[in-house]
């Protein structure tokens, strides 16, 4: 009986004292590339220029897409009713960084994992001079547009 106790005490330390090492609900995850696999198309994510991360603010819980258009398009077919206020991370086609993706700048001549082709930059001026430069809302109209 005093084994089971202690156990019990235990077992409750353990969940009460772990439980503030949760990320935030807005951090970019860790992703496993050559592992993790795309939410909508279940391809295995390799790109680290095109990688897009979108988290649900409420539950914490995070999606991962290969490409830009994979994430657009599973907003939809999913009908996911907190879209409009997920977190949108998407790795800069430069650096490789996480930048928000509803404030990057993207260009349009790309080869991506599902080849919509659009890859983001976090400036402008990282995008090669004469290249089309669309915004997020852009880019979504344009995936939605072509489908698949």
């Amino acid at each position: 009986m005093r084994l089971f106790f202690l156990f019990v005490t235990l077992t409750l330390t353990l969940l009460t004292t772990t439980g503030c090492d949760k990320k935030s609900s807005s951090q970019v995850h860790e992703v496993h590339y050559d592992r993790d696999m795309c939410a909508r198309c279940a391809m295995v994510i390799s790109d680290r220029k095109n990688t897009v991360e979108v988290i649900n603010p409420s539950t914490g819980k995070y999606y991962l897409f290969d490409d830009i258009g994979c994430m657009v398009l599973w907003f939809d077919n999913e009908q996911i009713p907190w879209k409009d206020k997920a977190v949108i991370w998407v790795t800069d086609a430069k650096t490789g960084k996480w930048i928000n993706a509803r404030t990057a700048y993207y260009d349009t001549e790309n080869i991506t994992p599902m080849a919509y082709g659009f890859s983001a930059h976090k400036s402008k001026d990282d995008i090669t001079k004469g290249q089309e430069i669309i915004d997020f809302n852009e880019v979504v109209k344009r995936v939605k547009k072509v489908g698949r």
